[in-house]
């Protein structure tokens, strides 16, 4: 069911991607094609606000913090697997991959390879700041516009 919590969590972790999409940029290798890196992540982050976190607003403040973590770390786990995926089919089509297996665990290795770049303070304090004003953000929506 549609309504303003949802909306509201959807703007706000897309907003959180985009900036730590920007964050993370730099901190890649120069020879790194980003493609459509800046438009995938907002999209998963309005993704992410709208099935996590806007279903569970209106529990409180304390609940709100929480939803904004829990928000922003599924942001994370969703762009990197999504990233690896692409990653994965890209080397598979060139034929680097014998069997399933290898494609599969490669998916596992560019997720580590890919959560270590995200291992930066400024990143890391991002994402705090960043679920913690949107689950706020979440709840003021839902209690305000129910």
């Amino acid at each position: 069911m549609p309504d303003a919590a949802r909306l509201v969590a959807a703007i706000c972790i897309s907003i959180v991607a985009l900036i730590v999409s920007l964050l993370v940029m730099p901190l890649m290798p120069e020879s790194t094609d980003f493609g459509w890196f800046l438009y995938v992540n907002p999209v998963i982050g309005a993704f992410v606000g709208w099935t996590v976190m806007g279903k569970r607003a209106g529990r409180g403040v304390a609940s709100a913090i929480s939803n904004g973590f829990g928000g922003v770390l599924m942001l994370v786990l969703w762009g990197l697997f999504i990233h690896s995926c692409v990653q994965m089919f890209d080397r598979a089509m060139a034929n680097w991959y014998n069997d399933a297996f290898q494609a599969l665990l490669a998916i596992v290795t560019f997720m580590a390879q890919y959560g270590l770049v995200l291992i930066n303070p400024l990143v890391i304090f991002t994402l705090i700041a960043g679920g913690v004003l949107s689950g706020l953000a979440t709840e003021y929506a839902w209690r305000t516009w129910r």
